[in-house]
């Protein structure tokens, strides 16, 4: 890969990285010789997702936190210190239909995938603000886009945090600091698994590509926006989903 995507001597905090697309992009960061904050909950698949990222030569250490907790939230942002590229990966999701969807169920998800994300920018990049450097790149979703007979609390989570990147790319660009977005149709994680069961095949139909994304291929779309490479691309949203906005062949 060429020294324009190099990734040497920074480092990255990655929410949800212990499994699915967080975990494929902390092993495409390393790759890249980024050093690592691995965020999750679970301290055994952490533990787990840096052994993974050490034994192939990276650097990598984990913090646990809920995001769904304001507090642990700001704490996760202070044990990560100073980081260069800050990725919002962590999401929640649940595709029930609205009267299925409690208060309690729609708080969660705009916790998890709109106000850390928040939390984070705003207490993380005033340090890359200062230093005049620094990229922010959250993982949204084509179901900002898309809609669908049900999940509407996740696709309004992620609508917003793919309009706050655009506003944190205005208020930011001019100091140094870019905020990008990638937003995948569907992929093939664990998550996805457990949510579709055995109509997983289901994500196979959605779009013009006729397969779902595996996670590799939106950790190659992360890996360019916080690389060099990408330096004009600021407030962006792409969609790393095969074809799903666009229209389908009779």
């Amino acid at each position: 890969m060429s020294a324009s995507v190099e990734l040497q001597g920074s480092t990255a905090l990655v929410t949800g990285a212990t499994s699915g697309i967080g975990r494929a992009i902390a092993r495409r960061l390393a790759g890249q010789g980024a050093q690592i904050v691995l965020h999750g909950r679970d301290r055994a698949r952490g533990d787990a997702a840096v052994e993974e990222i050490t034994l192939k030569g990276g650097s990598a250490r984990f913090v646990a936190a809920d995001l769904v907790d304001a507090e642990d939230t700001l704490r996760l942002a202070a044990e990560a210190g100073d980081v260069d590229i800050l990725v919002n990966s962590a999401g929640l999701y649940d595709f029930a239909p609205t009267p299925q969807t409690d208060a309690a169920s729609f708080d969660q998800h705009m916790a998890v995938n709109t106000r850390a994300p928040f939390l984070l920018v705003g207490a993380l990049v005033p340090a890359m603000v200062a230093r005049g450097h620094g990229t922010v790149i959250t993982v949204g979703s084509s179901s900002a886009r898309v809609t669908a007979p049900m999940g509407g609390a996740y696709g309004a989570s992620k609508a917003a945090v793919e309009l706050l990147t655009r506003y944190w790319a205005t208020e930011f660009g001019g100091k140094g600091v870019r905020a990008n977005a990638v937003s995948p149709g569907p992929v093939k994680t664990e998550g996805t698994a457990a949510v579709f069961g055995e109509h997983i095949a289901i994500i196979d139909q959605t779009n013009a590509r006729g397969r779902a994304g595996d996670p590799e291929e939106v950790a190659d779309i992360v890996a360019f926006l916080a690389s060099p490479a990408s330096r004009y691309i600021n407030g962006a949203v792409i969609f790393a989903d095969g074809g799903e906005l666009s229209p389908l062949p009779s």
